[in-house]
């Protein structure tokens, strides 16, 4: 890993990632392995420097442990995580609350709830 990429404090959360997340979410291995790699890839420099370190989807039923693995993710690596419920946002009418008003409408000049929390936060 060159070293003017990653600082020594980075080396050593970056070793122990994937045990650490084994230890605290139970029956994830395969994704946590696969979620370890390409965060591992990422910040060795093994990528386009114009792209974001990662940009994951966790699906599957319910209680199978995705939210969990999220929350260690952003803990391991000092990430704030924002959560958003989006079953709030299955009517057409609603996402506008969530990204903004598109241009020509009442609020386009006020963000939504996603995007003000990228705004202030990124």
């Amino acid at each position: 890993i060159p070293s003017k990429h990653v600082s020594r404090d980075d080396k050593a959360v970056l070793a122990s990632l994937e045990d650490d997340l084994k230890r605290m979410v139970f029956g994830q291995d395969q994704a946590i392995t696969a979620l370890a790699s390409a965060i591992k890839l990422s910040r060795a420099g093994l990528r386009d420097a114009e792209k974001p370190v990662g940009n994951y989807l966790f699906s599957g039923p319910t209680g199978v442990g995705k939210t969990e693995v999220a929350k260690q993710l952003a803990e391991a690596l000092g990430i704030k995580l924002m959560r958003f419920d989006m079953s709030e946002y299955m009517e057409r009418h609603t996402v506008s609350r969530l990204i903004g008003a598109p241009p020509g409408y009442v609020g386009f000049d006020q963000g939504g709830l996603l995007t003000d929390a990228v705004d202030q936060t990124p």
